[in-house]
């Protein structure tokens, strides 16, 4: 059962240096996987907090199953991920020393039928950061143009 769900947050390359990626298990309500499996949701204005040892995603966008009842979810409700308490705590301690962030990269359902979110710990670039990646980004594609 091999799917091709893979929403991407495309901003968080170009606003973020990616320092470590993690893959994790989301925990969903059925409706909520549900629109997911439709392709029914946004992660990028969503972001990653240590609340009582645990990450939770904030923000994240899912839109309301259309054939849900009155059990369906909250569109941008709290979501907690599911990580090795090993991976927990060495994530809890660079967020506190470093000043370093959780940032969804995509959210994609695996070959089980799961969904996964991958999260990266992440440093705000600078605009002169910002700057220098349009700068390699435009001349890569000049001598790719060249080549042809």
């Amino acid at each position: 059962m091999s799917s091709r769900i893979n929403i991407k947050n495309k901003k968080a390359r170009f606003e973020f240096e990616f320092i470590e990626t993690y893959t994790t298990g989301i925990v969903l309500t059925g409706t909520e996987i549900k629109s997911i499996r439709a392709s029914k949701a946004s992660i990028a204005e969503s972001y990653g907090v240590m609340v009582n040892s645990e990450i939770i995603i904030r923000n994240m966008y899912v839109q309301e199953y259309e054939n849900g009842t009155h059990y369906n979810h909250e569109t941008r409700r709290d979501r907690k991920l599911l990580l090795n308490r090993t991976e927990l705590n060495k994530i809890e301690r660079k967020i506190k020393s470093k000043g370093l962030t959780l940032v969804p990269v995509s959210l994609f359902i695996n070959n089980k039928g799961l969904a996964k979110l991958e999260i990266a710990l992440a440093k705000g670039k600078k605009i002169h950061d910002k700057r220098e990646d349009l700068k390699q980004k435009d001349a890569k594609r000049e001598m790719d143009r060249r080549l042809k």
